[in-house]
């Protein structure tokens, strides 16, 4: 597995980034631990975690994944082999009241986000610790960004942490331009750290203009991206649960993000260029990504079973000619 720097730090990562977002919860430890060991020995170290997964499956209430994951490390002893992320402020205060019955309301959970605040930011870095079972993180990012904290204080607080040693870098999840560009000025001004990462939903599809999320990556972000070469893009979702795969359209209801011409023509384009390379449609999506350089992205695969993990690790080989990526680039309506 190829590596590449993340931001202008001088670390390097792999290509690719492992999502451990359903491991103990939806996945089983021995698949997750499986998943785990062959990530490895393939040669990725990225393994990207929050401190409120999976609280959404039932039973669960959050810290599950970082659980696992720290059994894993402790069981290997091979901490140091691994580029360690996880996130605060999407932790939930209180699990119970957004469960009615045997679902949770969504339209409640913004209510009980952890939020951003110093306290939180003090208090969130040493629960992951413990449950990750080590003594630093490597990539710690501000999950969701949180309006209604200064941005003074948050950032005061991250820095605090990383001077303690206990985050290496810093990063910023589900954000706007804007508010990126406003928490660049604050560490510069301040000497304080700075994020190096961005963590958006990033995908060859391309979100309606109409549509406006601050957790996707929109043209304007892209270009900011293209331009701060000092932070990464990490892209979760970028195969969007196997709507790549024909297969997986029949019946199956596209998110309105998504929900277009220009995407139904670009899916065409996907399944040509599948067809022509004798991979499947997700291959050639995350290939596409991978052959990005303005700006680069690191992808987060998030695989819940055995056979979506080795799925995934043909798309490492998948060589996109100059043609493929021409005709990928100019698809769409």
């Amino acid at each position: 597995m190829k590596r590449v720097e993340l931001g202008r730090t001088g670390t390097t990562v792999s290509q690719v980034a492992l999502g451990c977002m359903v491991m103990g919860t939806k996945t089983d430890e021995e698949t997750s631990y499986r998943m785990l060991d062959a990530f490895v020995e393939a040669g990725g170290d990225s393994l990207d975690t929050a401190n409120c997964y999976a609280w959404w499956h039932k039973g669960s209430a959050g810290g599950e994944s970082e659980e696992l994951l720290g059994r894993w490390l402790a069981k290997r002893g091979n901490r140091d082999d691994v580029f360690l992320a996880t996130k605060f402020s999407a932790g939930m205060t209180d699990v119970s009241a957004v469960w009615l019955g045997n679902e949770p309301d969504h339209s409640l959970v913004p209510k009980y986000y952890e939020g951003a605040g110093a306290d939180v930011v003090r208090g969130a870095i040493d629960l992951s610790l413990r449950r990750l079972g080590t003594d630093h993180l490597d990539l710690y990012y501000v999950h969701i960004d949180d309006r209604a904290t200064p941005l003074e204080e948050t950032l005061e607080a991250l820095d605090g942490i990383v001077r303690a040693g206990k985050v290496r870098y810093l990063g910023w999840s589900n954000v706007r331009t804007w508010r990126l560009e406003r928490i660049r000025q604050l560490a510069a001004e301040h000497g304080w750290a700075a994020p190096v990462a961005v963590q958006q939903q990033h995908t060859y599809l391309r979100p309606v203009p109409s549509i406006d999320r601050a957790g996707i990556v929109d043209y304007e972000q892209l270009d900011y991206l293209a331009e701060h070469e000092d932070l990464s893009l990490v892209a979760y979702s970028p195969i969007l649960q196997g709507m790549y795969e024909p297969d997986r359209r029949v019946g199956h209801w596209m998110s309105p993000v998504y929900a277009s011409a220009d995407s139904e023509a670009r899916l065409a384009a996907v399944d040509k260029v599948a067809g022509e390379l004798g991979v499947t449609g997700s291959q050639v999506a995350l290939a596409w990504l991978l052959h990005q350089r303005a700006p680069r992205a690191i992808p987060i695969v998030g695989t819940r079973t055995w056979e979506q993990f080795e799925s995934f690790l043909p798309a490492l080989d998948v060589v996109l000619t100059d043609e493929h990526l021409t005709f990928l680039a100019e698809a769409g309506a």
